[in-house]
């Protein structure tokens, strides 16, 4: 596997890990230093989505599409370079 493939495949673990971190209200003392990298390591991209995205409306519920926005990206990215 080429650099670039291990690079999308472990910034997709990160997003993943960012989505658990978006689950847990209060998390632990021990995870803050990881949720707060991996919110550094996607706010970056996910923020301009947000706000280009709108939120698809459930009901009286919003869901976020922007991270499965990002993921597609990625996974599309995956597929043209791996």
């Amino acid at each position: 596997m080429s650099i670039v493939c291990w690079l999308l495949l472990a910034y997709q673990l990160v997003v993943l890990v960012y989505i658990i971190a978006a689950w847990v209200p209060a998390p632990p003392a021990a995870l803050g230093p990881v949720f707060g990298m991996t919110r550094r390591l996607v706010d970056p991209i996910v923020l301009p989505l947000r706000r280009r995205i709108p939120p698809v409306r459930l009901g009286s519920a919003a869901l976020d599409s922007s991270i499965l926005i990002l993921i597609i990206g990625l996974v599309l990215l995956q597929a043209v370079f791996c």
